[in-house]
């Protein structure tokens, strides 16, 4: 197990050092430069270039960046907030994504599950038509559509919640986003906690422990709906790192000060160092999580690590 869970971190690191560099080079390629003011010469915008090592190759300014990543420092921002640490944007603008995100990753989460399981339970009925479509509707329908939506009936036309975000009243302002958020969540997970719970239903353990006498509560929570988390959680992972950081487009909308916005911001200005830094925490995240997933999976099921194992020997 050991070598299972090394293995996977080695690979996990050099996974996000290629997206790093990746990354590095696809900056390079990017029109303009974050020193666009007409007001500056071309000799200055050299100085500027010099200053913060911007004229040196790709290979060096990666390089540089990993070491001093490492040491907690992303660099100061070039153009949004001028000189600023890189660490100070993110500090005032992580916990809204975050907290938003977590708000739709338990949401979606719990109504998945719920309208999944009455499905499952009431096959082939008017309840498994009812969350058939409504799952097909959060599936079909954009994220930003409902934002919109939601914003212009409950925000607009009946003032019943705020239509754009408010630092002073975190929670009502939040409601609104959330929804639009987790509406692909609570589609994921429902159809999938619905086409598992079927198959486990359906299966011989779950006949004979009804044939024991088992009650249908104990049948349901114990046996059926454990069993059949275990392939939610594979769907569940990526869909949380989408979440807790914030949806480019939702925040934008509801003008939420968020690493969403703040990536959208640095694409705009050229500002190299946040998008590095965000894409970095982006990558982190939904590698990090993967990887945890994948760890789990090893020490549920040991023939994964076994057979993870048996393919490294080949190679």
């Amino acid at each position: 197990m050991r070598n299972y869970i090394l293995k996977r971190i080695v690979i996990s690191c050099v996974t996000l050092l290629v997206i790093l560099f990746a990354l590095f080079i696809l900056t390079s390629f990017l029109p303009g430069s974050p020193f666009n003011d007409e007001r500056l010469t071309p000799e200055q915008i050299s100085v500027l270039r010099t200053k913060y090592g911007l004229d040196k190759p790709v290979a060096i300014r990666f390089f540089r960046y990993v070491v001093n990543m490492l040491s907690g420092d992303f660099g100061t921002s070039y153009a949004i907030s001028r000189n600023t640490p890189i660490t100070m944007l993110l500090q005032t603008r992580l916990p809204v994504s975050f907290r938003i995100g977590g708000q739709a990753v338990m949401t979606g989460t719990i109504c998945g599950l719920a309208l999944g399981t009455v499905a499952a339970l009431h096959h082939n009925t008017l309840w498994d038509t009812a969350a058939t479509v409504i799952s097909v509707i959060c599936v079909s329908i954009p994220s930003y559509v409902f934002g919109l939506a939601l914003s212009y009936c409950f925000g607009y036309k009946l003032r019943w919640l705020p239509m754009l975000y408010q630092a002073d009243h975190p929670f009502t302002s939040s409601i609104l986003p959330t929804a639009s958020l987790c509406m692909f969540t609570i589609a994921s997970i429902s159809r999938f906690t619905r086409t598992e719970m079927l198959e486990v239903l359906g299966s011989d353990y779950i006949l004979f422990a009804k044939s024991k006498g088992v009650n249908d509560s104990s049948l349901i929570v114990k046996h059926a709906l454990r069993n059949s988390l275990i392939p939610v959680i594979t769907v569940l992972a990526p869909l949380i790192v989408g979440l807790m950081t914030g949806s480019l487009v939702i925040e934008r909308i509801f003008s939420i000060p968020g690493i969403g916005q703040l990536l959208i911001e640095g694409i705009q200005t050229n500002d190299y160092n946040v998008i590095s830094a965000i894409v970095f925490l982006y990558s982190l995240l939904y590698i990090g999580i993967m990887l945890l997933v994948d760890i789990l999976y090893g020490m549920i099921d040991p023939r994964i690590r076994t057979a993870g194992a048996e393919g490294g020997k080949h190679g």
